[in-house]
């Protein structure tokens, strides 16, 4: 189920950390999470029963990236 939250709400909720960033809805791999993703450190906020958890010691760690390719010298 994605994030349904008031416009307005989005427009003035920021990432708690010292960035102050924007949040989207949503992460990068799943648009209908039920989580606000901060714009600048990645972090993921959940959203349980419509009420946004901004939190840090609450938040999803940002995706670690794509494993790297593997070594072709075998090593």
């Amino acid at each position: 189920m994605a994030v349904e939250l008031d416009p307005q709400l989005m427009d003035i909720l920021a990432c708690p950390s010292e960035d102050h960033a924007p949040l989207r809805a949503g992460t990068p791999t799943d648009p209908a999470a039920d989580v606000l993703t901060c714009t600048a450190c990645g972090r993921g906020f959940p959203v349980v029963d419509g009420i946004p958890v901004l939190l840090l010691d609450e938040a999803i760690p940002p995706a670690a990236g794509p494993p790297p390719p593997p070594d072709p010298s075998g090593a």
